[in-house]
């Protein structure tokens, strides 16, 4: 098999952080004012991209894809518990960035949103059958492009910014603006396994991938909360037009909106491949783009952040008992059908997850929730030891 190196690694998670959602994302921050803004994103992301790192390394020396790697704590068929979750949050993600690329694009050249969300859905379809082992020279063609155009929009808005310290709007505290940070990572956890076994230098590669992302997601972050103080407005399509980039913004949002809902769908067609080898994935891949699409027209999503905090909720406790059996533990229990001690302790981090966001933790639920979980995973462990020797 075709291993990629770190420049390719690296190329497709930055595709994967220069994205209208990141951006749209960023917007939400502007009731907090530049500084706490910025102090929130920055907290996020170091979190999540270390979880993201970690999420890597696991799948990389399991060499298994992202979901199979759950197997390694929740059972050779308890882990289908999340593959399916993660199947289903993937045909989401693919139909709200379709619908994100379309409304925004068509704030810029108004041809109509359907329009717009078949033309950006036959270019992801393009990508998937391309495939991710023969993206390298397409990629870096596109990913510079991206790169000389995000710099460009982010000239303009930096230019222009003035000393605005919010904008109305629902206003957002400090710790929910930490969890919006950290979500967008988070919200890549169970994908990044899927191209890190395939690494020829896993460690390089993975901190490289991660690198790569945080950085640039931490940028469209700061984009979109720029773009928003400076414009007075969440609409993305509305501040490309008052920044003046016109056929350029358009570029931004189509070919961003294709490189990362790739990925997305794609990742789609390995989760559903974990639980039957005899599911292609591209033609899954192709399959939830499809309707991702037809979602995107039929469906209205203007507000994910909801959706964000329900995927924090899933995936923080997941990887937080995989962070546990994996690096602390280091117990494998892909010989069991269900390990029920972990699923138990996955729906308790459930619970607690939600509480914390309902209370609104200065340094976000994701990590405290994640704390308590490895640690109630240790605690669990060990009783269940001391049991046994009795």
């Amino acid at each position: 098999m075709k291993k990629q190196g770190v420049l390719e690694d690296s190329l497709i998670w930055f595709g994967a952080a220069v994205s209208i959602a990141e951006i749209i994302t960023g917007t939400y921050f502007s009731s907090l004012g530049f500084t706490k803004a910025m102090a929130a994103i920055i907290i996020g992301h170091i979190f999540g991209c270390f979880l993201l790192y970690l999420a890597a390394i696991i799948g990389a020396r399991l060499n298994m894809s992202a979901m199979e790697s759950v197997k390694y704590s929740f059972g050779s068929k308890g882990f289908a518990i999340f593959a399916i979750i993660n199947i289903i949050q993937l045909v989401a993600w693919t139909g709200i960035m379709i619908y994100d690329g379309a409304i925004a694009a068509g704030n810029i050249f108004n041809i109509g949103n359907w329009i717009w969300s078949l033309v950006i859905g036959f270019l992801i379809i393009f990508w998937i059958f391309i495939g991710i082992k023969n993206l390298g020279p397409v990629n870096k063609i596109s990913m510079t492009l991206l790169f000389v155009l995000s710099l460009v929009l982010a000239f303009v808005i930096f230019k222009n910014r003035g000393a605005s310290l919010g904008i109305s709007g629902n206003e957002l505290s400090f710790g929910n603006g930490v969890e919006l940070s950290i979500a967008m990572p988070l919200s890549w956890i169970p994908l990044i396994a899927d191209y890190s076994k395939d690494y020829d230098n896993y460690k390089k590669s993975s901190l490289a991938s991660v690198l790569a992302y945080g950085i640039v997601s931490f940028f469209m972050y700061t984009i979109g909360l720029s773009a928003s103080l400076f414009a007075g407005t969440n609409d993305i399509g509305e501040i490309m037009l008052k920044s003046g980039m016109g056929v350029l913004g358009l570029l931004i949002i189509v070919l961003s909106t294709v490189t990362t809902t790739f990925l997305d769908a794609y990742s789609a067609g390995v989760s559903a491949n974990s639980l039957n080898k005899n599911i292609d994935i591209k033609k899954c891949g192709i399959l939830v783009t499809i309707i991702g699409t037809i979602g995107a027209i039929i469906f209205p999503m203007d507000d994910i952040t909801d959706f964000l905090y329900f995927i924090g909720s899933v995936f923080a406790p997941m990887i937080a008992i995989l962070i546990a059996d994996f690096f602390i533990i280091k117990i494998d229990r892909t010989g069991e059908d269900f390990y029920l001690k972990n699923i138990i302790i996955w729906i308790i981090g459930f619970i607690i997850y939600r509480i914390l966001l309902n209370t609104d933790v200065i340094i976000g639920a994701t990590f405290l929730s994640i704390l308590i979980t490895i640690a109630l995973t240790l605690i669990v462990e060990k009783i269940t030891k001391r049991s046994k020797i009795k």
